[in-house]
């Protein structure tokens, strides 16, 4: 199965999964680490029965992967595998995909990715200003990403710690 163009897919509802790198990703990397999950993609089964799926790399920095699960949905196993592909990537690039120890934000412009109890630190001294947006990486559809991938520290999930 050929792996689906992202905006074939996203005009259904597809299930996301969201992959925030700790850093941007050059733009070598990101050739590599594409052609990796494209060909991941294309084979990409569960319980033998293929899956459709897409990925975006977003900001050169936040891979989002798509599953149509119309036909098929991901389980165990199969999200097991894109895990290990993924965690693959990780070991050489040094990119923190699997870590959910974080937080991505935009301040003044830039984005700005850094452990999150320095976030909740920053936010209480004042380091971190409040009118910063907040990347949310729990989003698990596709229309919950468009709505609310990016919110102002005060609408997002970070405001408990203002």
């Amino acid at each position: 199965m050929k792996a689906e163009t992202p905006d074939s897919i996203e005009t259904r509802n597809p299930r996301i999964m969201i992959y925030p790198s700790s850093r941007v990703l050059k733009s070598e990397e990101i050739q590599v680490v594409s052609e990796r999950i494209n060909d991941f993609l294309s084979d990409w089964t569960t319980h033998g029965d293929p899956l459709s799926a897409s990925f975006r790399i977003e900001r050169n920095q936040f891979l989002i992967i798509f599953i149509d699960e119309e036909n098929a949905k991901a389980g165990g196993c199969s999200v097991d595998s894109l895990t290990s592909m993924i965690r693959d990537i990780d070991t050489e690039f040094g990119l923190d995909f699997l870590n959910r120890m974080k937080v991505s934000y935009i301040e003044k412009g830039e984005t700005k990715t850094i452990n999150l109890l320095d976030f909740k630190k920053g936010i209480k001294n004042g380091s971190i200003p409040q009118n910063i947006e907040v990347f949310d990486f729990a989003k698990e559809t596709y229309s919950d990403y468009l709505s609310g991938f990016l919110l102002p520290l005060e609408k997002s999930w970070a405001k408990i710690y203002l």
